[in-house]
């Protein structure tokens, strides 16, 4: 509404604050951790509006705004409507940004789960259980079947109806795990190689945003292909029955399928459990370090930030910060010139 105060979480390029001047808000904040506030910064000035926008480096959660908000927006969405911080973030917003009946953009995230058919793309899957140059891949096998991945479906890749199982408030969802299920129709004969899963964001009461295959103004997003182990053929009165479980801030996946066919009694239905856990690349050496029993010490490198964390106590000039970290770890910076990249790099991230 004119007169608002907007916050624009993420915000890239600036657009949707932009699009906010130009509704009449009052001041929107830009918030934005990477160096696209720099263009965002002239963007802004083309157009106009730099005596209403105020831009802020930094993570959402990290900064604190000097007023109330009335709206706060972002399009932090992802493929399937959580991939990118939408719920942590929102969360942490309303709590600390937003005013007692101020609102947030987008109100509602629905997802949206179809049953598949996929060929080539399930061939990536199947890949790793070959021998390409005659070496044996099916290690990577596992990790290909537990994995996401993004598409861009066609309508006629459905084998049914897609399902709206659970909608959820994002700004009030936070961290907590998501549980929904649903049963797919399966309306035609086919082979089904996986699941198709994309998201309706409610925008306003009137308005909503889909990268739906199904939508005649679908946004140009790709969705998500999650796949079964193995493919299975179906026909028009089969159903599949779908179990998920998502875990926002870890962005993983978990899905139990099992297929109930029309001609078959149900104790011959076929199972499927994937998760995106079982996908994750973990090295040994991390994971060591990640048990509640380890130890950890400072390598020669965590020193060095350390040196350079210790030496910004806002009295010495970058400059000497330089120096005096070249002096004291010359083991590892052959140069005055990489001693001052990796100052640069601790402190354009630490500091203030």
């Amino acid at each position: 509404m004119p007169g608002a105060v907007v916050v624009d979480l993420g915000s890239g390029t600036g657009v949707l604050g932009l699009l906010a001047c130009q509704a009449g808000a009052k001041r929107v904040y830009s918030i934005e951790e990477t160096s696209l506030i720099e263009l965002a910064r002239d963007i802004c000035q083309a157009n106009g509006f730099t005596d209403r926008i105020r831009f802020i480096k930094g993570l959402s959660t990290r900064v604190a705004l000097p007023e109330p908000a009335d709206v706060i927006l972002a399009d932090q969405i992802g493929h399937f409507g959580f991939e990118a911080g939408l719920f942590d973030y929102f969360s942490d917003a309303r709590r600390r940004f937003l005013k007692p009946n101020g609102v947030t953009i987008p109100q509602r995230i629905t997802f949206c789960i179809a049953p598949v058919e996929h060929g080539p793309l399930w061939q990536q899957v199947e890949f790793w259980n070959g021998s390409p140059a005659g070496l044996d891949v099916r290690p990577a096998r596992a990790l290909a079947s537990n994995t996401g991945y993004p598409v861009k479906l066609l309508p006629e890749q459905l084998l049914g109806p897609s399902v709206e199982p659970f909608s959820v408030d994002p700004s009030t969802s936070g961290s907590q795990p998501l549980h929904f299920g649903c049963t797919l129709p399966i309306t035609r004969t086919g082979t089904l190689h996986g699941l198709g899963c994309w998201f309706v964001a409610q925008l306003s009461p009137s308005v909503t945003m889909s990268n739906s295959p199904l939508s005649e103004q679908r946004v140009d997003r790709r969705n998500v292909f999650f796949p079964l182990d193995r493919p299975v053929s179906v026909q028009a009165g089969d159903a599949v029955i779908v179990t998920m479980q998502i875990l926002p801030v870890q962005i993983a996946v978990t899905w139990k399928v099992e297929i109930r066919k029309n001609d078959r009694p149900d104790t011959e239905r076929l199972r499927f459990t994937h998760s995106t856990l079982k996908g994750m690349l973990i090295a040994r050496e991390d994971l060591q370090r990640t048990h509640p029993a380890f130890v950890p010490t400072l390598s020669p490198w965590g020193t060095a930030r350390q040196t350079v964390l210790t030496l910004c106590d806002g009295t010495r000039p970058l400059a000497q910060i330089e120096c005096e970290l070249l002096h004291r770890h010359p083991d590892l910076f052959p140069s005055l010139s990489n001693a001052a990249t990796f100052v640069a790099e601790v402190v354009t991230r630490y500091s203030v």
